[in-house]
């Protein structure tokens, strides 16, 4: 995405003041959110051995930040991409309960990023995972889920107009669901991008099922890894996927703006039929695929939320770089700074 340069942009906050500002935004988003989905903080790896299978592939073909330990023969340890199967393996290791879970903070490094106003080298977020049973994996189950995320989310746009009364909510009372399949219907001479932005600025706040999973014209809206997400199940919908992204109309940059990924994690069946569309069977022979092939690790749903971009689009930033520090091209810096957007 090229950089967007907002016409007459003027920050709602001071540098300073928003330091502040993303320090309540954050307390008060982590705490709100593990009281509704009953979760408990959790450390997290910064890294993982390679070929465990633990690290997430994203949509299967980034590659990590990788390096050797000296102290082990040298094997090679990768920096995390997210921690989508750590946090599932975890469930299974704490014996947490059905209908508890764990989040942490998930710190990474991608270098594949193209650098904008929506993407970073450095990537924070709250990863979270959470115990379910068998008979819990439906659409209704996470339609309910993601309706708690919201809600969070809309608590904490309230207490932000509350400390600071010239921000106010922009964000609509319900979220509206939509399958991947219905915009490509709706939208059908449009790209999946062209798609979000329509139904994101039409409805102000969307979350689009079934991301990772071939649509009619043969090609998925998205791309997905397929050992953590289902994407292939059928759903009561009478469509297939249990998973999805919130995606929200950003009234700053005039773009639909996401802010989350999850679903309904793979149970052994989905597994082996979502390795097989993706032409990756031979997965199945690393040791987390094992566990789950072996029903060692629980049934679970779960997800990652950008904590940089909860920042940025409740402080009505123009760029990432305002809420977080980075490295970005002079030329970027640059542009910003002639458009009075300060990059921390």
């Amino acid at each position: 995405m090229a950089l967007i340069i907002p016409p007459k942009y003027k920050q709602k906050l001071l540098p300073e003041t928003t330091e502040v500002a993303i320090k309540m935004v954050k307390d008060a988003f982590q705490t709100t959110l593990a009281r509704r989905l009953k979760l408990r903080r959790v450390t997290a790896p910064l890294f993982l051995l390679t070929g465990t299978g633990l690290n997430d592939d994203l949509n299967g073909v980034e590659h990590a930040v990788s390096f050797t330990i000296d102290a082990m023969g040298n094997r090679k340890a990768e920096v995390v991409h997210s921690l989508a199967k750590w946090k599932r393996y975890k469930l299974g290791a704490y014996d947490i309960a059905p209908g508890y879970g764990l989040y942490t903070d998930m710190n990474a490094i991608r270098t594949f990023e193209d650098l904008d106003n929506l993407h970073s080298l450095y990537v924070d977020q709250w990863d979270w995972e959470k115990t379910i049973n068998e008979s819990d994996r439906t659409l209704t189950y996470l339609k309910s889920t993601v309706e708690d995320i919201y809600q969070t989310l809309r608590e904490v746009e309230q207490m932000v107009f509350e400390k600071f009364p010239h921000i106010t909510p922009v964000l609509p009372e319900q979220l509206t669901f939509i399958h991947a399949e219905e915009l490509a219907k709706e939208y059908p001479s449009l790209s999946p991008r062209e798609r979000e932005a329509k139904a994101a600025k039409k409805y102000g706040a969307i979350f689009i099922i079934g991301i990772g999973g071939r649509l009619s014209d043969g090609e998925p809206h998205d791309g997905r890894a397929p050992d953590y997400d289902d994407w292939i199940s059928p759903n009561e919908d009478g469509y297939t996927g249990l998973n999805g992204d919130l995606i929200l109309w950003n009234p700053v940059l005039q773009i639909p703006f996401e802010l989350s990924s999850m679903g309904i994690r793979v149970s052994p069946e989905s597994l082996r039929k979502q390795l097989e569309e993706r032409g990756c069977p031979e997965k199945s022979d690393l040791t987390f695929h094992k566990m789950l092939l072996a029903g060692e690790l629980p049934y679970s749903i779960g997800g990652g939320i950008g904590q940089s971009r909860l920042c940025m689009f409740l402080l009505r930033k123009a760029h990432i770089g305002e809420v977080q520090a980075s490295i970005w091209p002079e030329e970027q810096i640059e542009a910003c700074s002639k458009a009075g957007i300060s990059l921390l």
